[in-house]
């Protein structure tokens, strides 16, 4: 279902960039290149500007709404899968080593084994 409402997304985007690059800042736009008198007798210039900006918000209003809808679909959750960081795995054994505490009583070993259990990853 994401794939799909970010698929419309991409669509949706790129005919925004074609109709707004089909509009002319002055007045023009499609309509003039056209020939002219030949679209103004059919549409009229004032309709196909009307109809290019009844398009450009209708597309822009149409990506913000998915857009949250989307936001709405993605588990916050759910753990991101398939990339896994060094840094990542490093900084959380170098976590585990500084978040233990020694035993002082002098029993070395009984350190040295509390120390390697806790810093190896477990799966």
């Amino acid at each position: 279902m994401l794939g799909l409402i970010l698929g419309l997304i991409l669509v949706i985007s790129v005919l925004l960039v074609l109709i707004i690059l089909a509009q002319n800042s002055k007045g023009g736009g499609l309509s003039s290149q056209f020939g002219g008198s030949a679209t103004s007798q059919i549409m009229g210039v004032k309709r196909t500007g009307d109809l290019l900006e009844k398009l450009t918000w209708g597309f822009a209003i149409a990506i913000v709404v998915l857009s949250l809808g989307a936001n709405k679909i993605i588990d916050k959750n759910q753990p991101v899968q398939g990339t896994v960081s060094p840094n990542v795995e490093a900084a959380q054994q170098k976590s585990a080593i500084q978040n233990f505490t020694p035993d002082l009583s002098g029993d070395t070993e009984a350190t040295i084994e509390a120390l390697e259990a806790d810093s190896v990853p477990t799966e």
